[in-house]
């Protein structure tokens, strides 16, 4: 080898140890090292960066628009919402809960899928005595085991059959992958069930332990024309939201206080709650409620365009001393006063008639301008924006879930490329008006786009220089010339590199092995490329081995060790039914 192979393997492992042992941005060192072989000549530009003329890189980046219109409009809380009900144990809890997650999380990217569904299942738990730490483990496996099933299910299978189609021309259709994705799936979710009642821990999460110190009393109405009318308590999801309690209704000038969960829901009701700015922001997002305030209808733009903050008032503030309604709050900010804390404590009656003092808390629903326009104003001690309380467009839903079948359909069928299909979802997503641009802009994870490009120049490099080849040799040596020992050698392999780096960055530094084993092996490189496919997204064993690990670790109250005492025997079992299926569909 010259010293272009041995500089790129001082770069690669180099990598390697920087992930494991340090805290950088992945991004930062994919871009790092891409930038070393650069400058050094081992790789031209076209070389370096060709990753972002991929195909499956690009429709990766074309999904998450399409995932942003199913956020924007609520359609996956939709989904889930009636497929989770009333559980009769814990392993039936598990069922529900993960037989939807895996469902969808085969058609949409797995990572926002878990982001929304982290705070229902934490409602859930919290509303059936279940703990949360035998229901976020399986959450995030359930979602990672889904993935494996279509083509469009993670990132990872995309981005490989993008180097397939550049290599052979041809790549995998929708539902070729499910001849083993959906075994593994099968199995996998199998195995949590039997043995999460001892594998996992019973343990409540860290975060829970920390109380807001901001209480506030918040109303909302009934919308006439929504779902919730003729509802129970129970039945609308109002029984036991996190944090929060419903505290009376008044309906029609009568007040009912110690509301009864069978209670049935009138149009016109107005209900007061009782809770945390986190719990106000569900409220936010259910279907059927709107603020009892009419101040909030008489705002410039549709409400999914505003959010929600929290704002402190200075001593200075020009409507200190006077009411909410005489101070003319909103014509002066265009923003609508939703409740007060003061002291951390509610404030009850008619917002309207609250008297403002300094350092009371007030909860906003405003435009993001207001934060930009009063973070250095005299008129407050603090401006902040509460995270994700845009109200969804209900109203959008349906259109969402619609377009979502169109692109499935339409791929699944061959009618369009998965590209072209994932084009036309989110060219619908936005003409619909499910999302707007700055949405789909803000929801693109440039991040995870950057690694995968980054990491494809690395592969490159590996493959120019030769020491893809030398690995391949030394895997064979190793291993000998039987086409599934070498395959088992390929899963492992890349099981293992995804435990230390992202899984895209995985696949793609072991794609080029594959290519070389296979070819010296004088067999097919298609059940190798599978077998990356899996081993890359089916990664259990470790918080940091994928991105759904680490979002579930702090509200499931986990340890390292969680993972591993679960995970590292699902990683093997899932590994021997792939490598066993996978030469049946695909042979040598």
């Amino acid at each position: 080898m010259g010293w272009e192979a041995w500089l790129t393997i001082a770069v690669v492992g180099g990598v390697l140890g920087v992930l494991t042992f340090t805290r950088l941005a992945t991004d930062m060192v994919f871009l790092g090292a891409v930038t070393i072989l650069l400058l050094s000549g081992v790789l031209q530009p076209s070389d370096a960066f060709g990753g972002l003329a991929n195909e499956g890189l690009i429709t990766v980046a074309v999904l998450y628009v399409v995932v942003s219109g199913l956020q924007e409009t609520g359609g996956i809380h939709w989904i889930v919402q009636r497929l989770l009900g009333r559980p009769r144990s814990l392993t039936h809890a598990q069922l529900k809960l993960m037989s939807p997650v895996a469902f969808l999380s085969a058609f949409l990217n797995n990572t926002p899928v878990v982001a929304m569904l982290i705070p229902a299942v934490n409602e859930w738990a919290r509303k059936f005595e279940l703990s949360n730490s035998k229901l976020m483990i399986p959450l995030s496996y359930a979602a990672i085991l889904g993935g494996t099933c279509t083509l469009i299910g993670t990132s990872t299978n995309l981005v490989v059959n993008g180097l397939v189609v550049d290599r052979t021309g041809e790549g995998l259709r929708m539902f070729d992958i499910a001849w083993v994705g959906v075994p593994v799936a099968i199995v996998g979710l199998g195995f949590i069930l039997l043995t999460s009642r001892w594998l996992l821990p019973d343990r409540q999460p860290a975060i829970s332990r920390l109380t807001d110190p901001r209480e506030y009393s918040v109303e909302m109405l009934v919308d006439p024309d929504g779902p919730l009318v003729g509802k129970s308590i129970e039945d609308a999801g109002l029984r036991r939201l996190s944090s929060m309690f419903l505290a009376e209704i008044d309906r029609n000038g009568s007040v009912l206080p110690a509301v009864s969960p069978r209670e049935k829901l009138q149009a016109g009701d107005r209900l007061v709650f009782v809770g945390v700015v986190s719990s106000v922001v569900e409220l936010q997002k259910i279907r059927g409620l709107t603020p009892a305030t009419d101040q909030v209808f008489k705002l410039e733009g549709l409400r999914s365009q505003r959010t929600m903050i929290e704002a402190v008032v200075s001593d200075t503030c020009p409507v200190v001393g006077q009411t909410i309604r005489d101070g003319r709050f909103r014509s002066r900010y265009n923003a609508v006063v939703i409740a007060v804390a003061r002291n951390g404590e509610r404030l009850g009656g008619k917002i309207g008639d609250i008297v403002i003092q300094p350092g009371d808390t007030l909860l906003l629903e405003a435009r993001q301008s207001f934060v930009d326009q009063q973070r250095n104003s005299r008129d407050f001690f603090l401006v902040s924006q509460v995270e994700d309380s845009s109200p969804p467009r209900h109203e959008r839903a349906s259109v969402a879930v619609a377009l979502l079948g169109v692109m499935v359909v339409t791929a699944g069928f061959g009618w369009l490329s998965m590209l072209e299909a994932a084009l036309l979802a989110a060219a619908g997503m936005l003409l619909t008006g499910c999302c707007t641009v700055e949405v789909a802009r803000r929801n693109i994870d440039w991040s995870v786009l950057l690694v995968i490009a980054a990491a494809f120049g690395l592969g490159v490099a590996m493959d120019k220089t030769g020491v893809a080849m030398v690995t391949a040799h030394a895997v064979i040596e190793l291993v000998g010339d039987q086409p599934l020992v070498n395959l088992a050698a390929i899963y492992l392999l890349t099981a293992g590199f995804t435990a230390v780096i992202t899984n895209n960055a995985a696949a793609l530094l072991m794609f080029p092995i594959a290519l070389a084993v296979s070819s010296d092996l004088d067999v097919s490189l298609m059940p190798f490329v599978i077998a990356i496919m899996l081993a890359a997204s089916a990664s259990f064993a470790t918080p940091i081995g994928y991105q759904t690990n680490l979002m579930v670790y702090g509200p499931g109250g986990y340890h390292f060790s969680d993972f591993l005492r679960m995970g590292l025997p699902l990683n093997l079992i899932t590994a021997v039914v792939a490598v066993l299926i996978i030469p049946l569909v695909w042979g040598f």
